[in-house]
């Protein structure tokens, strides 16, 4: 419990600053067909990270915010972060629900916080990341505090030349 609430309050605080970091001091690694890398500092330390927008969202909704994928690495921290991942979904999720990623067959399934998704255990993080590395498409299932179901298709092409940006700018192995 004492992790999912670290995660919790550690990428509500990434989410908060990650647009005031990305207009001071953001780091372009590249664009790698669908998926952006960069990097910015974070407290005298390096961030690294890869995200990516969904190429069809599907679901009875009107209006949704942004809507995104994102993997970052915090080398540094204590515990150490490598591979966290979170789901923007555009919306507040449904209180208590999940959400269900599948990556070409292998399922995963993300607490829900708010408007964000993420692995319970670090190790879901790094099985998640490697699945994304040689899969071909992401699909994330949720429901929105409204009952609405959407689900949201990533192309992965691009994916492994992005995580691999990060990976050398934040010397991850």
């Amino acid at each position: 419990m004492k992790l999912l609430n670290f995660v919790r309050s550690a990428s509500a605080v990434f989410a908060i600053f990650l647009p005031l970091a990305a207009s001071a001091a953001e780091k372009s690694l590249g664009e790698f067909k669908d998926w952006q890398a960069y990097s910015f500092p974070e407290g005298g330390k390096t961030v690294c990270v890869v995200w990516g927008k969904p190429q069809k969202s599907e679901g009875k909704y009107k209006k949704r915010g942004d809507i995104r994928v994102f993997i970052s690495h915090r080398n540094w921290a204590k515990p150490k972060r490598v591979n966290e991942t979170s789901f923007e979904a555009g919306y507040n999720f449904k209180k208590g629900s999940e959400a269900t990623v599948m990556i070409d067959g292998k399922k995963f399934d993300l607490f829900t916080d708010g408007d964000t998704a993420w692995n319970r255990v670090p190790k879901d993080d790094a099985a998640m990341a490697r699945a994304m590395r040689v899969g071909k498409q992401l699909v994330i299932q949720g429901v929105s505090s409204r009952g609405t179901k959407t689900k949201d298709i990533y192309s992965l092409f691009g994916f492994t030349a992005a995580h691999n940006a990060i990976n050398r700018a934040c010397k991850v192995k």
